[in-house]
């Protein structure tokens, strides 16, 4: 996702001033602009819950795509404290931020496939640091894409575990400015269809910033993961 940076910051400040009004007083207001909110019926905190009761617990904030080894380093942590300190499973929990250029981590293949997103970020395999076209957050070793080891840190597989993905809907609305001037599409039809590209079980927050304040609120610990 290339981004003028003089724009993202004005934008962003914009957009952090908007963020003080009621989500519905929203629309009419922006409604001439190319960012528009992606919900009008608020926002799904209920993630804070799985943090509930947990004694080690961390936030893992993913800013840059780099092949994907912030998604990896989220995982690794929980299974070092299962396996080297004989800490239960149910006794730990991450929650995992995708923002700015990570943002495209949290679509599906398909997308990927579509808008030649491995290209365009210039990709890299984890392991084989030859260039990709796959999403590196959803390798898989049954499709022979990774050893078996590293099955374990693909995001469903993550979130099977009881993993919390966030996405950040200021980068999502960047994305997805890009993708309607270059599609010739509407800016809402172009948050819709990213949005519906989803790894199912991904959550949208207002903001990945916010998303890593509310987890450590909750006692997260805070790393940054890439």
């Amino acid at each position: 996702m290339t981004t003028n940076r003089r724009e993202f910051i004005e934008r962003l400040g914009a957009t952090a001033m908007l963020g003080a009004l009621p989500v519905g007083a929203l629309h009419p207001m922006m409604s001439s602009g190319e960012t528009q909110p992606i919900q009008s019926q608020g926002w799904d905190f209920n993630w804070v819950n799985a943090l509930k009761g947990k004694k080690h617990k961390a936030v893992f904030d993913n800013t840059e795509v780099e092949n994907g080894y912030g998604v990896w380093r989220s995982s690794v942590w929980e299974l070092q404290y299962h396996e080297a300190m004989n800490v239960k499973p149910a006794d730990t929990r991450t929650i995992m931020v995708l923002r700015h250029n990570a943002i495209v981590l949290a679509f599906n293949q398909d997308l990927w496939d579509q808008l030649a997103i491995g290209a365009s970020e210039k990709v890299s395999h984890p392991v084989t640091l030859q260039s990709t076209d796959r999403n590196p957050a959803l390798l898989s070793a049954a499709r022979n894409e990774v050893p078996p080891p590293f099955d374990a840190f693909a995001l469903p597989n993550f979130m099977k575990r009881g993993g919390v993905v966030l996405a950040c809907n200021l980068a999502l609305q960047f994305f997805a400015g890009a993708w309607s001037k270059k599609a010739g599409i509407t800016q809402e039809e172009a948050m819709k269809r990213a949005t519906a590209a989803f790894i199912p079980g991904v959550i949208l927050q207002p903001s990945g910033v916010m998303a890593c304040v509310r987890a450590q609120e909750e006692g997260c610990v805070y790393v940054r993961a890439s």
